[in-house]
């Protein structure tokens, strides 16, 4: 058959690609065959929002790092990842050709597995990528109140049951009791708020905040509700239920006072509402856990700081900058190392002791805090540990703080000493068993023995030191023994170079 001349003008579908042609006449034995072909795009493969950390659930995309339309190689970075911990860098785990950017910039609050991108193999068309038919935000439900289900007449309906409120000509109401209570006590109208309950129920907080508005409107009158009652033969006042109504008491029933408002200001005022970000929700939910979930218990001691200060001021004569935060952490990891029964997690299920010292150090930033790790602690040496402690602080502050860097952990320890906090109580980061709490140095007066025996006061630099532990795992006397060591360390820090 000889090649077909057409001059072709299509229309693309959703289908297909419908055509109009004309041409040639090319011989009585020319079939046209091109009025109708299927349209097929490039198969796509789909890139979802990865987990970037174990307690990620929603992530920001904060630059992509390629274009559509450019080629794309395996471990290529993609886009910048804004997790609740860090600034996480992206990789491609295909080759192909970036053909659709499904999430742009600045895209927030993404959940996980969601489609942000889509790649075609090379050589394939990027500009035809098939888009999926399900992408897209998630729609909105618009919450429809339900018609309610009437009882039977013959059942007899529970107190709790929420009751249906009928008004001639307005909608109806699933009434919670609290509601009911509120709503008869000051003469409020439910029709005027729609229900925000399950399955269309009026609830306590839709009546509080229809009181709120009448509040606001016009000062609460305190009016009793006054209903002719049904007289028996005799003309006594008697109840629907057939029972006798007590005549009122000739004393005056006092006011009822105003419903109090949970989680409300007395004076009603208005406030700014601040959206958390990734981070502050990881941090209240962790912190939510922490408290709810481990029992803690709690153990201080005072310790002398006189020896590390004056170690400190040794090394830099010697142009050595170390901080007493940095001898803290090398205390710390020695004293792991000769009680290797406190270097434990609590896994689930029970206790898991630690080959190595992870000492997790608490950093605060601009979204909340976070625990970057000086791994392998106890080999490390003051000064290299003063140098791992800047360099993750920085990473830490500027958002830019890898997985590796904060995942983990043996033993959580929190610094507040720089603004000027003598004590206090940290929580256990889980599954870590424990977190140490140290507070500023501070003179203080004591009686102390000098070499000849005679007692005379001194000036002394004490530092208290909180210890948080799970009692699951350890008990109040390790935690008690393991404080005792950490001091004697601290107040002979010669001791940090043998072990």
């Amino acid at each position: 058959m000889p090649a077909c001349a057409c001059t072709i003008h299509g229309t693309a579908s959703h289908h297909g690609l419908f055509l109009s042609a004309s041409w040639q006449k090319l011989g009585a034995g020319h079939q046209h065959s091109c009025l109708f072909f299927p349209f097929i795009g490039a198969p796509a493969v789909k890139i979802f929002m990865p987990a970037l950390s174990p307690t990620m659930e929603e992530g920001n995309i904060v630059k992509w790092l390629k274009k559509e339309g450019e080629p794309v190689n395996v471990g290529d970075a993609l886009c910048e990842i804004e997790t609740d911990k860090a600034v996480v860098t992206m990789e491609s785990s295909d080759d192909g050709i970036l053909a659709k950017i499904m999430r742009e910039e600045g895209s927030k609050n993404i959940r996980l597995g969601t489609l942000i991108a889509l790649l075609v193999e090379e050589g394939e068309d990027w500009k035809q990528v098939e888009i999926p038919s399900d992408v897209g935000d998630t729609p909105s439900v618009t919450a429809a109140t339900p018609t309610p289900t009437p009882l039977p007449a013959s059942a007899p309906a529970p107190s709790l049951v929420h009751k249906t409120e009928q008004h001639s000509g307005k909608l109806q109401f699933r009434l919670s009791p609290a509601a009911r209570n509120i709503l008869e006590t000051h003469d409020l109208d439910a029709s005027k708020c729609v229900p925000s309950g399950p399955r269309g129920i009026f609830t306590k907080e839709d009546a509080l905040r229809l009181l709120e508005q009448k509040q606001k409107g016009r000062p609460l009158e305190s009016k009793p509700v006054v209903s002719s009652p049904t007289l028996d033969k005799t003309g006594v006042p008697v109840s629907p239920l057939g029972k006798t109504i007590s005549p009122p008491s000739a004393r005056p029933t006092p006011a009822r006072p105003p419903v109090s408002m949970p989680g409300r200001p007395a004076s009603m005022d208005t406030f700014t509402e601040i959206p958390p970000s990734d981070t502050r929700r990881v941090i209240a939910k962790r912190v939510t856990e922490s408290k709810t979930t481990i029992p803690h218990t709690y153990a201080t001691a005072d310790c002398d700081l006189g020896a590390v200060l004056k170690l400190r001021k040794e090394l830099s004569k010697d142009d050595i900058k170390v901080s007493v935060n940095d001898i803290i952490i090398k205390a710390t990891a020695v004293t792991l190392k000769q009680m290797p029964d406190v270097n434990v997690i609590w896994d689930g299920v029970g206790p898991r002791q630690l080959q190595s010292i992870d000492i997790s150090i608490t950093v605060a930033t601009d979204q909340g805090f976070t625990t970057p790790i000086i791994k392998d602690a106890a080999a490390k040496g003051v000064q290299e540990i003063a140098a791992s402690t800047k360099a993750l602080t920085k990473k830490a502050r500027d958002g830019k703080l890898v997985p590796e860097e904060y995942q983990g952990g043996s033993f959580s320890i929190s610094d507040l000493s720089m603004f000027g906090i003598s004590s206090f109580i940290g929580f256990i980061n889980s599954p870590q068993a424990c977190a140490l709490a140290v507070g500023r140095a501070r003179a203080e007066l004591s009686l102390v023995v000098d070499e000849e025996g005679n007692e005379k006061l001194q000036q002394q630099q004490f530092m208290t030191m909180t210890l948080a532990s799970d009692s699951r795992v350890i008990d109040e006397e390790l935690a008690s023994k393991f404080l005792v060591n950490l001091k004697a360390n601290l107040e002979n820090p010669v001791r940090l170079a043998l072990s």
